[in-house]
C-alpha cells in the first residue's frame, strides 16, 4: 500500500471541511472565547471519523467500483478489501475514544455519528434516503464539538440544521455522478436553507455577510453546471459545493465575533480547492 493509495482512499482532500465544522460547532457553542485545545480534539476526532468512513465507503462498494469505478484502490489490486474494513472501523473506534476524552456528552455524540456514517456506507446505494443519513453525519460533527465546549442547543443546533441541509442537496447531487446528469432538481431545493441562515447571520456581523455572498456564489455556480449538464459538470458541482461547507461554517464563526477563526475556516475553501487538485474529493 503505498501514500497515494492512503490518500485515494481517505479523499483527504475534503479534510479541511472537517476542521471547519469543528471550529464552527464550537464557536457557536462557546461562552468565553474557544478553547482551542478542545477544538483540536474535537478536529482530531471527527477527522478520524471522516476517513473512517471514507475507507469503509470503499470496502462496501467494492463490487459495484469494479464495474463502475474500476480506478479505485480496491479494484486496483492497490489494498485488500479485509484490510480497508478493518481499518476504517479502527478509525472509527479511535474517533470514538478521543471524543469520550472531551466528555460524556461528546462521546455519545460520536457513537451516534459512527452510527450514522456505518449506516450510509452500508445502504447508500439502497435506500434514496441516503442523503439524508449523510447529512446526519455533519448535523453530528456539529454536535460533538459544540457539546465537547458547551450544549447544543441555539445557534450550534440551528447551525447544524444548515448544514444538514447543504449535505443533503450536495449528496443528492453526488449520487448522480455516476451518470454525469441530474434527474429531479427539486431536492436541490434544501441548498437554500443554509444560504438564507447565513444571510441572516450576516445582517449584524459584516464579515459574516461576505461568506454567506461567497457561499451563495458558489451555490449558484455548482447550480449551473448541475442545469448546464455538459459533460464533467456533475462532479466540478459536487467538489465546489464541498469546498464551500468551509464557506458556511466561516459565516457562522464570523456572526460570533470570532474574526480570526472565521478567516482561518474561509481559508479552508480555498485549501479544500487546492487539495482537490492533488486527490479527487469524490
Amino acid at each position: 500500500m503505498t501514500f497515494g493509495t492512503i490518500l485515494r482512499l481517505g479523499r483527504v482532500s475534503n479534510i479541511p471541511t472537517v476542521w471547519t465544522n469543528a471550529l464552527a460547532g464550537a464557536a457557536l457553542a462557546a461562552a468565553g472565547g474557544v478553547p482551542l485545545e478542545t477544538v483540536l480534539l474535537a478536529a482530531l476526532a471527527l477527522t478520524l471519523f471522516y476517513e473512517g468512513g471514507m475507507w469503509l465507503n470503499d470496502a462496501f462498494d467494492a463490487e459495484i467500483d469494479a464495474k463502475l469505478r474500476a480506478n479505485r484502490p480496491i479494484p486496483m489490486g492497490e489494498i485488500g478489501r479485509g484490510t480497508v474494513f478493518a481499518g476504517g472501523f479502527a478509525m472509527l473506534g479511535a474517533g470514538t475514544a478521543i471524543a469520550f476524552l472531551l466528555g460524556a456528552a461528546a462521546g455519545v455524540a460520536a457513537l451516534a455519528l459512527g452510527l450514522a456514517i456505518f449506516l450510509y456506507d452500508w445502504l447508500h446505494k439502497r435506500t434514496v434516503l441516503s442523503p439524508v443519513i449523510m447529512g446526519a453525519t455533519r448535523f453530528l460533527s456539529y454536535a460533538l464539538a459544540a457539546l465537547a465546549v458547551g450544549g447544543f442547543a441555539g445557534p450550534p443546533l440551528w447551525g447544524a440544521f444548515g448544514l444538514f441541509a447543504w449535505i443533503v442537496g450536495l449528496t443528492y447531487a453526488a449520487k448522480q455522478e455516476a451518470y454525469d446528469r441530474i434527474g429531479a432538481a427539486w431536492p436541490l431545493a434544501a441548498l437554500a436553507a443554509p444560504i438564507l441562515y447565513a444571510l441572516w447571520l450576516g445582517l449584524s456581523e459584516p464579515l459574516a455577510l461576505a461568506f454567506a455572498l461567497a457561499l451563495t456564489a458558489v451555490a449558484a455556480l455548482a447550480l449551473r453546471r448541475l442545469f448546464r449538464r455538459a459533460k464533467g459538470d456533475v462532479p466540478k458541482a459536487v467538489v465546489t459545493m464541498i469546498a464551500g461547507i468551509c464557506l458556511y461554517d466561516a459565516a457562522l464563526i464570523a456572526s460570533t465575533g470570532e474574526t480570526g477563526l472565521a478567516l482561518l475556516a474561509g481559508a479552508g475553501f480555498l485549501a479544500t480547492l487546492a487539495l482537490q487538485r492533488v486527490a479527487s474529493g469524490t
